[in-house]
C-alpha cells in the first residue's frame, strides 16, 4: 500500500487541534486529529494514562473537508499534566502517533502529547519580538559616566574606555575594554527599534560589576553607575511604556563576583553568616566557582538566608526589580542549567520551581527565560522556566544545516567538526525537542540566531547575504519567541579582540540597508500573522537542500520554503494534500508579490533561490 496517506496524519498542541490550551483541572477539552479523507482508516483510539494506567477511548469520525478527514474526542483534564496519543487502525495495520511522530511500534510515554492543567504563563511573549542589547556596546548616551583607569585595578589591569568602534590592543584585558554604552544610549534609540518592529528588549546584566559584561555582579541592589545608575533604568522603563515596549533584566544567581560584599565577608571570617553562601573546601583560598574561574565564586543554595535574599524574601532580588519604579517584565536567568547543582547537591528543580513561585507572586505576568545551551526539556514541563534560550532546539541544528557541524566544550581544546547536516537531520532535531515539551511551553521558547556568547550569524554564514536572510526567515517563522542580537539587522560581524561584542554602528551609510529592510518586513509580518505567532507546525518536505513547513491557525496558513544551495530549487508542483490544504486555496509571496493557487492537491511552486520563500494564505 502507498504510504502517502501516512504523511497526512497530523496533530499538535495548537488551538486548531486542542479546543482550550489553558484548561483548569477538572475541565474537558476537545481534541482533533487530521488525516487524509482518502485514508484507509477504520477507527482511531485515544490513548491516555490516568494515574499510570492505560485507558483506550474510541474517537468519533468528524467533519470531512477534502483533502482532510477529522477525528475528534473529548479529553478530561484530571491530572496536572495529561498525556495522550493516538492509535490508528488502518487497512495495512496499527499505527501509533505521538508528539514524536508516527511509528509502527508502541512509543515511549515520554513522547506523548501533553495538556497542562492550571498552567498560567504570561501571554505577551507570544506577541513579542525581542532585541538583545549588550549595554556597553549599543550607544553612549552620557560620556561623563564612562569608566576611567584610575577607578580600580583588576588582575594588574585597569579599565579603559576607547573611542566608539576603536579596536583595543591585543594585550588589553577583554573584560576591562569599555566603550561607554549606557542605558541613556539605549533610551535615545528606542524609536529606531520601534520602527524595526521590536517591542521588547533583553538587556545583558546592568547591576554593578567591574567587568563590561557584568556577569561578575558586585551588587544586586543597584544598577551600575557607569550605565547611569538606578535612575537611568527607571527612566528607560518610562520611555518603554510610552512606546508600548517591554524589557527583561539579566540575573546571575548561580555565582557572584569576587568583590561582592557577601564573598568579601565570607573571606574575612569563616564564621560569618555569608560564609554559608559559598562552598569552601579550605578557607579562604579553596572555594567552588563557576567552571573553576576564581573571580566567580559559586553560590550555595543550601543556605536558607541566601535563598531569602535572592528570591524568597519580600525584598529579594528576583522580586524587587519587577516592582516600580523599574517594573522589569521578567528575567533572563544566567546558566540556569547549573543553578543549585554542585556535586552531591542537586537543587536545580527545587530552585526553578521556587523561583517561579516567587516571581509569579511579585508579578503574575513576568516572563522567566533560562539560559541553557543543552537539553533543557526537564526544566520545560510547566513548573520552572517559561522558556529557555533555545540553542539546543533551534539554533544549533540550524547552524549545523547552514555551515556544518561544529561543537566546542569546556575542556575541549579543539571543537568537534563535521559536514553540514542533512535537511532530514535538522528537522529530526527540531521535532525531537518540540516533542519533549508541552506545546504551550514550546511556544515560549526564546529562539535566536546568535548572542553575546556565540559568533554572529553573519560570521557563521561567511558573510553570505542570502544565507543570512534565510536564517532570519526561519527565526521569524518558527514556533516560539524570536530574539535578535543587536546589530545583526545591519550586518555586523565578529571583530578582532571584541568578537561578537563589537559596537553598534550608527553611521547609516555603513548599514546593509536591504538586510535591515528585510528584517523589518519579516518582523512586521510576524507581528500581524496569528499563524506565525501562535499557529501549529507541520513539516511538509525535506529535500537535499530544501525544507518546508506549514504554520496554520483556524483562520490562516503560512508556508515556508527554505533553500540553502546556491543552485536554485527548480520550479514545480509541490503536493499539499497531506497538509490538509483544500483545492482553491490561494497564497501570496509576501516578499515578491506573486500569487499561486492549489489545484488537484498540488501547489505550483516557482523557482526557489538560495534563501526563503514565504507564502501567506489570501482570503
Amino acid at each position: 500500500m502507498s504510504a502517502n496517506w501516512l504523511s497526512s496524519i497530523h496533530h499538535d498542541g495548537s488551538d486548531r487541534y486542542v479546543s482550550n490550551l489553558y484548561p483548569r483541572l477538572g475541565q474537558t477539552v476537545r481534541l482533533w486529529l487530521r488525516v487524509s479523507h482518502q485514508a484507509p482508516v477504520h477507527r482511531v483510539i485515544l490513548r491516555t494514562l490516568p494515574d499510570g494506567e492505560q485507558r483506550l477511548s474510541p474517537m468519533q469520525r468528524g467533519a470531512t473537508e477534502p483533502p482532510a478527514q477529522w477525528w475528534e474526542s473529548e479529553l478530561l483534564i484530571d491530572e496536572p499534566s495529561v498525556h495522550y496519543r493516538f492509535i490508528i487502525e488502518a487497512a495495512d495495520g496499527i499505527w501509533h502517533y505521538s508528539a514524536a511522530g508516527l511509528s509502527a511500534h508502541v512509543p515511549l510515554d515520554r513522547t506523548d502529547f501533553r495538556v497542562l492543567a492550571d498552567y498560567d504563563p504570561p501571554g505577551w511573549p507570544l506577541e513579542t519580538v525581542f532585541y538583545q542589547i549588550f549595554p556597553d556596546r549599543f550607544a553612549n548616551g552620557d560620556p561623563s559616566t564612562d569608566p576611567r583607569p584610575e577607578e580600580y585595578e583588576y588582575r594588574a589591569h585597569r579599565p579603559q574606555t576607547y573611542p566608539w568602534e576603536t579596536l583595543p590592543p591585543p594585550d588589553q584585558l577583554g573584560p576591562l575594554v569599555f566603550y561607554g554604552g549606557d542605558l541613556l544610549g539605549i533610551e535615545s534609540h528606542l524609536e529606531y527599534l520601534s520602527d524595526l518592529g521590536i517591542n521588547a528588549l533583553y538587556l545583558n546584566p546592568v547591576f554593578t560589576a567591574l567587568s563590561n559584561h557584568k556577569y561578575d555582579v558586585a551588587d544586586y541592589d543597584h544598577v551600575d553607575p557607569h550605565l547611569g545608575g538606578d535612575d537611568a533604568l527607571a527612566s528607560l522603563r518610562r520611555a518603554l511604556d510610552a512606546r508600548g515596549m517591554r524589557y527583561l533584566l539579566d540575573i546571575v544567581p548561580n555565582h557572584c563576583g569576587y568583590w561582592h560584599p557577601w564573598f568579601q565577608a565570607a573571606l574575612a571570617n569563616a564564621d560569618a553568616l555569608e560564609a554559608q553562601f559559598f562552598t569552601f573546601n579550605k578557607h579562604p583560598d579553596d572555594y567552588a566557582s563557576w567552571l573553576g574561574v576564581w573571580s566567580l565564586p559559586k553560590l550555595n543554595y543550601r543556605s536558607l538566608e541566601l535563598r531569602r535574599r535572592i528570591y524568597d524574601g519580600a525584598d529579594a532580588v528576583f522580586r524587587r526589580w519587577l516592582l516600580p519604579p523599574f517594573s522589569a517584565d521578567g528575567w533572563r536567568v544566567d546558566v540556569a542549567n547549573m543553578l543549585g547543582r554542585q556535586g552531591e547537591t542537586q537543587l536545580g528543580q527545587e530552585l526553578g520551581q521556587a523561583i517561579r513561585r516567587a516571581v509569579r507572586q511579585a508579578r503574575p505576568d513576568a516572563f522567566l527565560m533560562g539560559e541553557n545551551f543543552f537539553d533543557a526539556t526537564d526544566q520545560l514541563q510547566g513548573d520552572q522556566w517559561d522558556g529557555v534560550m533555545n540553542y539546543d532546539g533551534f539554533t544549533h541544528p540550524l547552524w549545523h544545516w547552514l555551515r556544518g557541524y561544529e561543537q566546542g566544550a569546556h575542556g575541549l581544546a579543539d571543537p568537534l567538526r563535521g559536514p553540514r547536516w542533512s535537511s532530514e537531520t535538522m528537522v529530526t532535531a527540531w521535532r525531537s525537542r518540540l516533542a519533549a515539551i508541552p506545546w504551550v511551553v514550546a511556544c515560549r521558547q526564546y529562539n535566536l540566531l546568535d548572542s553575546h556568547d556565540t559568533p554572529r550569524i553573519r560570521t557563521i554564514v561567511g558573510g553570505n547575504d542570502a544565507l543570512h536572510r534565510l536564517a532570519v526567515a526561519l527565526l521569524l517563522t518558527f514556533p516560539g519567541v524570536p530574539g535578535l542580537y543587536y546589530g545583526d539587522e545591519i550586518g555586523l560581524t565578529d571583530l578582532p579582540h571584541v568578537q561578537q561584542r563589537g559596537c553598534m554602528v550608527w553611521d547609516e551609510a555603513r548599514w546593509n540597508k536591504p538586510l535591515r529592510d528585510y528584517h523589518r518586513q519579516l518582523i512586521h509580518l510576524r507581528r500581524e500573522s496569528v499563524a506565525l505567532r501562535q499557529g501549529g507546525f507541520q513539516v511538509l518536505l525535506t529535500e537535499a537542500d530544501t525544507i518546508a513547513y506549514q504554520r496554520d491557525s483556524a483562520t490562516e496558513r503560512v508556508l515556508v520554503f527554505a533553500h540553502r544551495s546556491q543552485q536554485p530549487r527548480p520550479a514545480g508542483d509541490v503536493p499539499l494534500a497531506h497538509a490538509g490544504v483544500p483545492d482553491g486555496t490561494r497564497f501570496i509571496d509576501v516578499l515578491g508579490g506573486a500569487e499561486v493557487c492549489v489545484r488537484d492537491g498540488r501547489l505550483p511552486l516557482p523557482e526557489v533561490a538560495q534563501g526563503a520563500l514565504i507564502l501567506r494564505q489570501v482570503g
